[in-house]
């Protein structure tokens, strides 16, 4: 089993909620995302801030089976691209 803790900047906590949901997660009672194989934590963390700037964050901590989890990440990824400005 893998575990992955890292931060999400600019993307709301419901849509990559979402995104996981399509990636065929389910919300458990405990508020942990349940997926064939892996399992996800969100957790809204302060917003990172460059001068006046602020970005929101999302901390993601994912575990499971490496095979899995590594599979899970590439198909969140795509989703998770976005456009500068």
């Amino acid at each position: 089993m893998v575990q992955h803790r890292f931060e999400i900047r600019s993307i709301p906590i419901w849509l990559l909620q979402r995104y996981l949901e399509d990636l065929e997660g389910q919300v458990g009672q405990d508020g942990w995302l349940y997926g064939s194989g892996w399992q996800a934590r969100l957790t809204q963390i302060d917003d990172y801030c460059i001068g006046a700037l602020r970005v929101g964050q999302v901390r993601v901590e994912l575990q499971g089976e490496a095979a899995t989890v590594a599979r899970l990440q590439a198909a969140l990824e795509p989703k998770l691209l976005r456009a500068g400005g």
